[in-house]
């Protein structure tokens, strides 16, 4: 009876439980977010996460936006504004103008596990915004926040002066765990999310292919051997 050696094919199945569990716990110590403002439209009772940034969108008189500072990997788990959220409320005491429309304006600046280091939230807020017919959103912003602060893409980086510092930095997502708001979900990078960059390094994936090579000669040469 021949007798066959199973060593080096165990080792193989050994190896390969081995690399899956490093590539599972790489992706998880690599995730990571960015720290930025989102932007939303209010549709009936809740936050959506709007379609174009704020200085493309043109609101109409009578409509509710917010804005929403906080760390969150990509847009399907941004943040929504806190807060009332009525405009009725927000614009009671703005009167309506010929020509100029009003818009009410959420203005969240988020929580403290979501600021830039050595930093602190200001509370929410809420706005009313009359500003001419065809103005954006950004140009209503404008009109009840200053200052605003805008990197050299365009991008929001600071509202009425918050935060100091940065503009849509990526962080480790131990640095921002606040990222769903007391609604839901959904970067709003001047209303497009920043996608996330992590996953295993080049370096573990390398390794791992290493192994499961010398892996792949282990089980070639016991087949040999038993020819």
């Amino acid at each position: 009876m021949t007798t066959y050696r199973r060593g080096p094919a165990v080792t193989v199945l050994g190896l390969l439980g081995v690399l899956c569990a490093l590539l599972a716990g790489a992706g998880q110590a690599q995730a990571t977010g960015y720290r930025y403002w989102s932007f939303w439209d209010r549709d009936g009772s809740a936050w959506v996460y709007a379609s174009q940034g704020p200085s493309t969108a043109r609101p109409s008189d009578g409509d509710v936006q917010g804005f929403r500072f906080s760390v969150s990997e990509d847009s399907q788990d941004s943040a929504k504004p806190r807060g009332a959220a009525s405009f009725d409320s927000i614009c009671a005491a703005t009167p309506a103008r010929g020509g100029e429309k009003r818009v009410a304006l959420v203005i969240d600046f988020g929580t403290a596990q979501d600021a830039p280091s050595g930093e602190a939230p200001p509370k929410p807020r809420t706005a009313c915004a009359r500003v001419a017919d065809d103005a954006t959103s950004a140009e209503a912003l404008a009109a009840v926040a200053k200052p605003l602060r805008y990197n050299n893409q365009a991008l929001l980086c600071s509202i009425a002066g918050y935060p100091k510092t940065g503009c849509g930095e990526q962080v480790s997502s131990s640095e921002g765990t606040e990222s769903q708001g007391t609604e839901s979900k959904d970067t709003g990078k001047d209303g497009a999310a920043a996608s996330d960059g992590g996953g295993p390094s080049v370096g573990l994936i390398a390794g791992g292919a290493a192994v499961v090579v010398l892996g792949a000669a282990a089980v070639w040469q016991t087949r040999r051997r038993r020819g």
